[in-house]
């Protein structure tokens, strides 16, 4: 179900500007208002019927309607000041107000110093190095232990070849000593 909608005014020059819309936000959009004019008074909401017709025929639409005629309008203008007097000279140091200096521009920024990034990178591809250093010491290592195992392994089979064969050597003495022993 759509909104109902309000009929808020705000003046405008020597205008009224009247708007239909849902909300006092819309209302203020519809004017292109980025303050609050109903917070400063500036605004209202409008309830009478003669007022609200043409709004309410074209919702979110600003009508503008003139505050009275010409005449009135100029009746409303507060009365005229008096000409200066052009006999009298006028001390122009007196009339002006002082005028300041433009305020300096503030100073360009520094450009951003590349130094740390420089050094963070330096660190990184240094570290990588070391690391890669590090792992072909280890990988030699490695290899190293590889091939000492490969040669006590070596060295223990032949030691134990030879120790097997003198156990059975020493084993069929001993079998045909008992044999002779018994027999």
């Amino acid at each position: 179900m759509p909104r109902q909608l309000k009929v808020y005014r705000t003046p405008i020059g020597f205008h009224d500007a009247y708007v239909a819309a849902p909300s006092q936000k819309a209302a203020l959009a519809a004017w292109g208002s980025a303050k609050d004019l109903f917070a400063r008074g500036a605004a209202e909401l409008v309830t009478d019927p003669a007022l609200t017709a043409a709004p309410l025929a074209t919702p979110g639409v600003v009508v503008k309607l003139s505050r009275g005629t010409a005449a009135e309008q100029i009746a409303a203008l507060p009365p005229s000041r008096p000409k200066a007097r052009a006999a009298e000279p006028v001390d122009e140091a007196k009339q002006a107000p002082a005028r300041r200096a433009p305020a300096p521009a503030p100073p360009p920024m520094p450009k951003p110093s590349r130094q740390g990034l420089e050094e963070a990178e330096h660190a990184l591809v240094e570290a990588e190095a070391r690391h890669r250093r590090a792992d072909r010491a280890l990988a030699a290592e490695e290899a190293a232990l590889a091939k000492r195992r490969k040669e006590q392994d070596r060295a223990a089979a032949a030691e134990r070849a030879a120790l097997e064969e003198a156990r059975d050597g020493e084993r069929r003495s001993y079998d045909k000593a008992m044999a002779a022993w018994r027999g």
